[in-house]
Order: structure tokens, then C-alpha cells, then sequence
């Protein structure tokens, strides 16, 4: 990567981590009542916030995971993943959220997640855990949201004080669980405090509500800053960005595919890793796609 030698800054990372119980591969969805036996089990530390700064940690990126925990012994678990960070963790009353994912042979995935410990998480929670003044290249990468009801409440202000704070903010929602016609008024209101969105194609067609993905990228700039970069993952195309009148185009190369949870937010660590060391977007786009690409293709899963 070229980057322009500047201090790097620190990567924060607020938002979702729970338990991830990975089960499958499941080909036909079975009658109720019955048992099926799968062959491969997995569980891990889950969640965007979780895995971005799992990815991270193994980039040697500087960086903080901003959450919460929940009072049990998957809680505990979860806090021994992130044995700097989770020090400044609040704790919940309830469970940890764990999150089960049923994978199946044409690769896509089905999953099914509890409220937990990620129903109490608030925006105040992350603005406790974070400096009053941002240092030079600092950044925070907010996502996986849609899970905590309260953080969304507000969603608004915490961008606001973050800008005021003198972040740099990335945004990587997550998809809504009740459908974006549910959260796009809300979710626009955030935009105008965004520096970098990175969301994938649906998520990008699916908040602008447009078909075309040029056509989406031409509505998020008219609700972003005149300056933000507007990044869509593409899955095994690469990802594409779009930045004023720039439009930047990052193929993939084609890997083997072994698990794609958590590719986004693969690329979501590489991506600011070159961000925070100053590279330019080109630069960027390629470290976020080589970093899911060997995400998704290496067990043990690598990043690097």
C-alpha cells in the first residue's frame, strides 16, 4: 500500500459482538418436530464489531473494541477475546446474545439471534468508553446496530458529538431486522455525520431504494458530506467506491471459498487499516478486498 507516512491513527470499533455457533452445511430445511445431524460445528466470537476487531488484532492494526457484555459464562468468554478492550466493557443483566447460523452447499447462510446483552447497549456507552478529543487519524467505525434499540435511539447525537469530537466516522449498519422502510428515515438523519458508509450491495440499494447501484450511490450523495466515500462490498466481485465525482473499481481475485461470515467485515479492517495509515482510496478499496479474500478462504481463518 502507499500510503502518505503519517502517524496511524487508532481504530475504534463500536458496536455488536456476540457468540457465534456456526452449524451446517444444512441442504433442505427439516420438518418441525424432527433431528437432524450436520457435520461441522463451530463456535466462535461473532458479531461485526467482534469480528472487525478480531481482524484487526491479527493486522496488528492500533486499535479499541467499544461494546458491552453480558452476565454469564458466554459472557466471560466473550471478554477473554479482548483482553485489552473489554476491561472498559459495561456489563448487562442479561445473557449474551448468541447468534446461530445454519450454512448451507450453494453458501448462503440463515441465522437466528437473541436479544441479549446487545438490548441494553447504548450510544452512551460508547461515548464513555472513547477520548474527548480525537488524536490525529483516529477513527470510529460504528455497526452492527439494529440489534440494540437504544444505540439507534441515539444514533444521531452520538455521530454529532463524534464529529464535534473530531473523529473520523465510518458507518456499517448491518441490515435492519425489520426491513429499511422500518429505519430509512432515521438511518438518512445519520448521514450528513458519515465520512466513510461500508455496506455491501444490498445494503447500499436497499437504504437508497434503488434498484441500479449507480443510481444508489448518486442518493447517498446527496444525503453524505461533500467529501465522504461511499464504499460498496460486492461480494466475490471485489468492492466499488465513490468519492466527489471519483468512481474507483477494486476487483477480487478468485480464491476458494471455505466460510464468507464475517467477509465484510473483513474488509471493513482492511479497508480503515489503510485508511488510518494514510493510503489513498484505491489503496484502501484493494486492503479491505485482500483481507476478506483471505478471510474467507483460509482454515484457521487468517487475515493476512
Amino acid at each position: 500500500m502507499t500510503n502518505t507516512g503519517k502517524k496511524s491513527g487508532t481504530i475504534y470499533v463500536a458496536g455488536n459482538i456476540d457468540v457465534d455457533l456456526i452449524l451446517g452445511p444444512l441442504a433442505q430445511w427439516p420438518q418441525v418436530g424432527t433431528e437432524t445431524v450436520l457435520p461441522n460445528s463451530d463456535m466462535r466470537v461473532g458479531g461485526q464489531a467482534g469480528n472487525t476487531g478480531l481482524a484487526l488484532a491479527a493486522l496488528g492494526a492500533k486499535h479499541s473494541v467499544i461494546a458491552n457484555m453480558g452476565d454469564d459464562p458466554l459472557g466471560n468468554w466473550l471478554r477473554e477475546s479482548f483482553p485489552e478492550s473489554a476491561p472498559h466493557w459495561p456489563h448487562s443483566s442479561a445473557a449474551a446474545t448468541v447468534t446461530v447460523g445454519i450454512t448451507h452447499p450453494d453458501g448462503e447462510r440463515t441465522f437466528f439471534t437473541t436479544t441479549g446483552h446487545l438490548e441494553g447497549f447504548t450510544s452512551e456507552h460508547v461515548l464513555h468508553q472513547l477520548p474527548e478529543q480525537a488524536a490525529e487519524g483516529d477513527i470510529v467505525l460504528v455497526c452492527g446496530v439494529f440489534l440494540s434499540p437504544l444505540f439507534v435511539t441515539g444514533g444521531e447525537e452520538l455521530l454529532r458529538t463524534l464529529n464535534r469530537r473530531g473523529f473520523t466516522v465510518a458507518l456499517d449498519t448491518g441490515w435492519p431486522n425489520e426491513g429499511w422502510d422500518a429505519v430509512r428515515a432515521q438511518v438518512t438523519l445519520w448521514l450528513p455525520h458519515v465520512d466513510h458508509v461500508l455496506f455491501n450491495e444490498m445494503e447500499t440499494t436497499g437504504l437508497a431504494g434503488f434498484k441500479e447501484l449507480d443510481d444508489a450511490a448518486q442518493w447517498f450523495r446527496a444525503h453524505l458530506p461533500s467529501n465522504a466515500t461511499l464504499v460498496t462490498k460486492c461480494g466475490a466481485e471485489g468492492a466499488v467506491a465513490w468519492q466527489g465525482e471519483e468512481r474507483v473499481v477494486c476487483p477480487a481475485k478468485k480464491v476458494e471459498v471455505i466460510d464468507t461470515i464475517g467477509a465484510g467485515d473483513a474488509f471493513n479492517a482492511g479497508y480503515l487499516l489503510g485508511l488510518a495509515t494514510g493510503c489513498n482510496l484505491s489503496d484502501c478499496l484493494q486492503s479491505g478486498v485482500r483481507t476478506a479474500s483471505f478471510a474467507i478462504s483460509t482454515t484457521p481463518r487468517r487475515f493476512c
